[in-house]
């Protein structure tokens, strides 16, 4: 059983405390997000990178291991992450629970590192270490640039890139590759300390713990002093008149990606947003989809279809990988499909199938620490508090007449397609 408090303790700053006995350990994650912004996402992601490397008192990531390991092998992990048009930089430390440790204060000794990798970053002059900056920029080049090697991938955030040319949406989450030439150690580190004082904070804890006792300790621990935290908008999702368009790229490749990208109109906290999700599944959510069945069973058009949600921005992508001969049979029949869905042509059995594998789904979420986090954050930025219960319950409910509507509002925005050169 899960049970969630969250309680606003600074500008900005919230803290999200998920009680459960479940698990021997606890999960400790600490969120600065931030609206997306091309000028600033390549320094956003090179934050955390830097910031792992060393501190003013474990001067390398390897004493910050040590130190960890110290802690009954805990373990700590950074990231960015998209989060619709909000770009979230995470710090987390898991370990074990101070109940299954001979320590009682294994728990503090962990927000003492979060603290000093968060708040005491390894300086040189007015700037950041400038080896570690150098060797970030370096990684980080080499990850922007490997993108393009999933061509599958590739052709899904072309295609989202186009769809969304003049949305905060079609950002990379891991910027651009011509930002890096003009970041410095000190303007990074100027930058960092901006994000300390601008970004929305969101600290999650998820544990069997005294919400009253962590919330003072979080509050003795972190600075939150002089902070004017920035207003996070909810994406525009809902759209009018929609003009389709067709792109197509080319590639050395040797199977074709087709991409289709829809504007579903329904926020992800609008009530047949559930139904949109039953639906989406039984048009490509797996071997009993009319996507599978019809395009690549019946025809032998795709290698794969499927087709996938995408919650914050309320967009639908189907993906193919078919013979670049067959675009065209392959688009006419996948328009079909989504058309079918439109006009009610599917059974009951195919709902109840499809509810199953959501539920199934949806139950998954309690089975790790990292994954609760992730799903009450996205509860938080998503302006939804639907718990997973009421979440299970909200599939439940959906019947045929639902998911016709919400399918229904769902507009072929664009069509992307990668090719041989």
């Amino acid at each position: 059983m899960l049970n969630r408090t969250r309680e606003k303790i600074n500008d900005g700053v919230y803290l999200n405390v998920i009680n459960t006995d479940k698990f021997k350990t606890e999960l400790i994650s600490f969120y600065l997000i931030l609206p997306l912004d091309k000028n600033e996402v390549t320094s956003n992601t090179l934050v955390p990178l830097i910031l792992k490397r060393g501190t003013k008192k474990y001067k390398t990531s390897l004493d910050i291991e040590r130190r960890l390991e110290e802690l009954y092998g805990s373990d700590m992990s950074v990231s960015v992450a998209k989060k619709g048009e909000k770009h979230a930089i995470r710090f987390s430390i898991e370990g074990p629970l101070e109940d299954f440790v001979s320590s009682d204060e294994i728990l503090k000794n962990k927000l003492e590192v979060l603290k000093e990798v968060i708040y005491n970053p390894l300086l040189e002059g007015d700037g950041f270490n400038k080896n570690y900056v150098t060797q970030e920029e370096k990684n980080l080049k080499d990850r922007i640039s490997s993108r393009i090697n999933d061509k599958k991938q590739h052709a899904v955030t072309r295609c989202i890139e186009e769809m969304c040319k003049d949305e905060a949406y079609s950002i990379y989450k891991f910027g651009y590759i011509e930002d890096l030439d003009n970041i410095t150690s000190t303007s990074l580190y100027k930058h960092y300390l901006d994000i300390l004082k601008k970004a929305r904070i969101e600290i999650s804890i998820v544990s069997n713990v005294d919400n009253n006792m962590i919330k003072e300790m979080i509050k003795g621990f972190f600075p939150f002093n002089e902070r004017k935290s920035l207003t996070l908008k909810r994406e525009k999702v809902v759209f009018e008149n929609i003009e389709e368009k067709i792109v197509q790229e080319e590639m050395n490749i040797n199977q074709g990606k087709l991409t289709l990208g829809y504007r579903t109109n329904i926020p992800y906290e609008d009530e047949l947003y559930s139904a949109f999700l039953v639906g989406n599944y039984i048009l490509g959510g797996g071997p009993d989809s009319k996507l599978f069945i019809n395009v690549r069973e019946k025809e032998s058009l795709a290698y794969y279809i499927y087709s996938k949600a995408y919650k914050y921005k309320s967009l639908m992508l189907i993906s193919a990988g078919i013979e670049f001969d067959k675009y065209e049979n392959a688009l006419r029949i996948i328009k079909e499909q989504v058309l079918s869905m439109k006009r009610g042509e599917f059974e009951e059995k195919n709902i109840e199938q499809s509810k199953r594998a959501i539920i199934t789904s949806i139950k998954t979420v309690g089975d790790d620490t990292f994954s609760i986090s992730e799903f009450y954050l996205s509860k938080v930025l998503s302006g939804d508090d639907k718990d997973i219960d009421e979440l299970i319950d909200s599939i439940n409910k959906v019947n045929k007449e639902d998911i016709i509507a919400a399918m229904n509002k769902i507009m072929l925005d664009t069509v992307y397609f990668l090719k041989n050169q």
